[in-house]
């Protein structure tokens, strides 16, 4: 595990920029765990992340589908959102091992869900609130899980 790296969102815009610009670091096969409560900012992210990644349709969390797949940026774009998994072997009926092991980059929406299914090797982001800070602060933290 690397050491953590936070950063501080005053604003949608700040967290859609963070998402942004770490999309522009993204390489094929990269994993990318969001974790956050309810109404934390995790689309709002996932949207700056699909930006940053050349998605130019609009990104919703794909929470009825469990996968939205997006092609047409400079990498296949795997947007999962597992909040409604029952189980995790769920998971293998949509393809997940394939899609997270292909040339693309998966951001996975609530991946604390499904800690036996997560590579060896991923880029944790949590998400946080704290409102002694203001209403729309959101301390963003971000942690490599694994070697690569």
């Amino acid at each position: 595990m690397s050491e953590a790296v936070w950063q501080d969102s005053y604003c949608a815009e700040d967290t859609f920029q963070i998402g942004y610009k770490l999309a522009l670091q993204a390489k094929p096969g990269d994993v990318f765990c969001l974790i956050g409560d309810l109404g934390v900012g995790k689309t709002v992210f996932s949207q700056g992340f699909g930006a940053g990644i050349g998605v130019q349709e609009p990104i919703n969390s794909p929470t009825f589908t469990i996968v939205q797949v997006y092609g047409e940026g400079r990498l296949p774009f795997y947007h999962f959102d597992v909040y409604r998994l029952a189980e995790e072997e769920e998971l293998f009926e949509i393809g997940f091992d394939e899609m997270i092991d292909s040339e693309g980059v998966s951001l996975i929406e609530w991946a604390n869900r499904i800690p036996g299914s997560l590579p060896p090797h991923y880029k944790e982001i949590v998400i946080e609130k704290d409102l002694k800070q203001g209403f729309d602060y959101r301390r963003i933290t971000i942690v490599e899980i694994g070697a690569k």
